[in-house]
C-alpha cells in the first residue's frame, strides 16, 4: 500500500512558530566526511588488497556486489560508527556511502552482508592479518632506527548469546571471548580472537615468532622489544626471546621472595615520603630467578611507590583498540568481524598519524575523529556528470577538512 503522508513529529513552538520534523529531506547524509575515508583507502590500497585475497564461493553470475564492495561497505560503516548489519538496510541507499565504495547502485543488504560473512574461515583471518602487517611495513619509508616495541594485550570481549567458544570468566563475571591485540605504537598488527577458557598468553609466543620473522625479513637489523603484562610472563616465551635476540619488558607478579629482595628500594621510597609527605616513586634493579626459569637469573625493575596509603610495589622483568560486535554463532565470522574493525581502525589511525600532525586532533581518539571529521551533514545531488555534496555551512572544521582533502587528493 502506498504511503500518502510522511510521518512527522511536532515539538513546542519557537518564537510563536510551529516546529515540525519530517523525514522528507530527500538525499541527505550525516556522513559527508566519508570522502576522506575513500581517499585514505585508495592511498593505502587497503580494502582492495584484502578483497583480492579472500576466497569467495558465491556464483559470480548471480552476484550483484563484488567482494571488494562488500568489504569496503562494512569497513567504512564501522569507521562511521555503524557496527550492526541492521544499519545497512537504510545505509545501502545513502549516496555518500555508495560514492565512497565506488558504485552508483544500491549497496548490499543486511542479509547479503551476513551471508558473505558466513564464508569466513581460517584463511580469511590469515590473509587479513598478513595485509595488516604489510601495511605496517609500508608505513616506513626507510628501515626504523628506533626499536620496535610490540605491545601484547589480552582484552575481555563480552558476549550475550550462545556463540561458539564463549566461556564464563570469574574475574569479569561474564561470558566472554579473550582476544589478543598487538600494537606497535598506535599501529595495529594483530587482532586475534580467542576463547576465554585458555591461558591469557595462548598463542602469544607463536604470534610473536611470526611477527619477528616477517619484520626481520623486511629490516634485518631492526631491534625488537616484546612488552606485556604479567599474563605473558611465561618461560617458553622468555627463553625464545633470549635465543632469538628479542628484548623484553614483561610484568612480573609479586611474591615474598621479590618483596624481600626489594626491601632496600622500598626503604628508600619510605624515607623520601617521610620527608616530603608527598607520594614518592623510586625505581631500582634486582636479580631474580623463579623456579620455572631453572635458576636462570634475570634483571628485574622494581617500582616502589609510597603514599599515605602505604607501599605500592611493582616488578617488571627487563631484557631489553577496537573490539567489534562478535554476535555471530560461528567462530570464524566473529574473527572476521574483529578484523573488519581492525581495518577501520587502520584508516583512522593513518589519518591521525600522517595528516593530523601538529593539529588539535593529533592525539584524538577514534570517536573524536569520527565526530569532528566524518559526521558532516550534507545534501547530495547526483546526475550523469557530477556527484555533489553540499556540506553544512555551519560545520566548524571547514578549514581543516579542506586541507585534508587537498593533501589526500593527488594534484
Amino acid at each position: 500500500m502506498t504511503k500518502c503522508t510522511t510521518p512527522s513529529a511536532s515539538f513546542p513552538r519557537c518564537k510563536g512558530r510551529q516546529v515540525i520534523a519530517r523525514f522528507d529531506g530527500g538525499d541527505v547524509t550525516s556522513d559527508g566526511g566519508i570522502l576522506l575515508l575513500r581517499q585514505l583507502d585508495r592511498e593505502m590500497g587497503l580494502t582492495r588488497a584484502v578483497a583480492r585475497r579472500l576466497s569467495d564461493d558465491r556464483d559470480p553470475q548471480r552476484c550483484l556486489h563484488r567482494t571488494e564492495t562488500l568489504v569496503r561497505q562494512r569497513v567504512f560503516g564501522l569507521a562511521l560508527g555503524y557496527e550492526d548489519l541492521n544499519d545497512h538496510q537504510a545505509l545501502r541507499h545513502d549516496i555518500a556511502l555508495q560514492t565512497a565504495v565506488d558504485t552508483d547502485g544500491v549497496l548490499a543488504s543486511q542479509s547479503t552482508l551476513c551471508r558473505f560473512e558466513q564464508q569466513a574461515d581460517r584463511d580469511w583471518a590469515v590473509t587479513i592479518h598478513e595485509e595488516m602487517i604489510e601495511q605496517f611495513i609500508r608505513s616506513f619509508r626507510r628501515p626504523p632506527k628506533k626499536p620496535l616495541y610490540l605491545d601484547f594485550d589480552a582484552t575481555a570481549d563480552r558476549v550475550h548469546g550462545q556463540q561458539l567458544g564463549r566461556h564464563f570468566n570469574g574475574y569479569y563475571n561474564h561470558y566472554i571471548f579473550l582476544p589478543l591485540f598487538v600494537f606497535c605504537g598506535d599501529q595495529l598488527l594483530v587482532s586475534y580472537l580467542r576463547p576465554a577458557s585458555l591461558d591469557a598468553a595462548h598463542h602469544a609466543g607463536a604470534i610473536l615468532a611470526l611477527l619477528v620473522r616477517r619484520l626481520r625479513q623486511a629490516w634485518p637489523e631492526v631491534k625488537i622489544v616484546f612488552r606485556g603484562d604479567s599474563g605473558f610472563c611465561r618461560p617458553l616465551i622468555l627463553n625464545w626471546c633470549d635465543r632469538h635476540g628479542v628484548d623484553y619488558i614483561i610484568g612480573l607478579a609479586g611474591n615474598k621472595r621479590l618483596a624481600k629482595l626489594a626491601l632496600d628500594i622500598d626503604y628508600t621510597s619510605a624515607i623520601r615520603f617521610e620527608k616530603s609527605w608527598e607520594k614518592e616513586r623510586v625505581f631500582g634493579f634486582i636479580e631474580y630467578a623463579a623456579k620455572s626459569w631453572k635458576e636462570r637469573r634475570r634483571r628485574v625493575i622494581v617500582k616502589s611507590e609510597t603514599s599515605r596509603r602505604g607501599f605500592n610495589t611493582r616488578y617488571v622483568e627487563q631484557q631489553f583498540l577496537f573490539s567489534d560486535r562478535t554476535s555471530c554463532h560461528e567462530w570464524w565470522p566473529n574473527q572476521y568481524r574483529l578484523l573488519l574493525s581492525g581495518l577501520a581502525y587502520l584508516l583512522l589511525e593513518r589519518l591521525r598519524r600522517i595528516y593530523l600532525k601538529r593539529t588539535d586532533f593529533a592525539q584524538a581518539q577514534v570517536n573524536t575523529l569520527r565526530l569532528k571529521l566524518l559526521k558532516i551533514g550534507a545534501v547530495i545531488t547526483r546526475n550523469t556528470r557530477t556527484i555533489r555534496l553540499m556540506l553544512s555551512s555551519q560545520y566548524p572544521e571547514q578549514d581543516l577538512f579542506l586541507k585534508l582533502a587537498s593533501k589526500l587528493v593527488p594534484g
